[in-house]
Parts: C-alpha cells; structure tokens; sequence
C-alpha cells in the first residue's frame, strides 16, 4: 500500500485513507447543483486533497449524504451499503467510510482517484 494512504502527516496526500474502520474518504459537496457528477480533486485551505462532489439533492433531512453515498458507490464500482457518511454530516466537508478489506478497497479507490486529477 502506498505511503500517502497510511501517513497522517501527509496532509496534501491522497484523499483516501485506511483506518480501523475500514477506508476513509474525504468529500467536498456542493448541494443543490444542476446535476449529479464527480468533479475532481481538490484541496482544502490546508492543502489537504479531498474529492469534490456536487449532487441535485438539497442539503436538507440527510437527503444531499444519501446522493453523495449513492454517486460515490457507483463511481468507484462499490454497493452503497459499504458506504456510510462518518464526519461532516452537516457541513460541505465530509468523511465517508468504506468498509471491506481495507487493502482491496483503498487500492480500488486509489486507483479510482488518480484518474480525477
């Protein structure tokens, strides 16, 4: 596994990280948008990458994480019940935890990723 997945130090690294609960991904949403899409990679005023996401949902009653689950679990190939919004349930910036073999699923992810860039 690559370094940039286990180095918390590595703040401008790859937005997936492994963690004891399966891999972490961090999301920039953009609710409210005209359509459902992966826009790239991004990075935060920290300079830590994340995926940048934007949904039709409104980012209200859990609708916008559903969306962002659901478009998430399609792009990387992944069943939404493997997916799960952890961090940031209320803010733009959020945490999704993937679970399954961390080896396997950060690996997919990571590949998926650097396509984005």
């Amino acid at each position: 596994m690559p370094p940039s997945h286990t180095d918390p130090g590595n703040a401008g690294g790859s937005p997936v990280r492994v963690s004891r609960d399966g891999v972490r991904v961090r999301v920039s949403v953009a609710p409210g948008a005209s359509r459902n899409r992966v826009e790239g990679i991004r990075a935060d005023a920290d300079g830590r990458r994340m995926i940048r996401v934007a949904v039709t949902a409104p980012p209200e009653g859990g609708k916008a994480n559903a969306a962002v689950v659901c478009l998430l679990a399609g792009a990387g190939g992944m069943p939404r019940s493997a997916l799960a919004v952890t961090a940031g349930g209320t803010g733009r910036t959020k945490t999704i935890t993937v679970t399954g073999d961390p080896l396997c699923v950060a690996e997919r992810l990571t590949a998926w990723t650097e396509t984005l860039d």
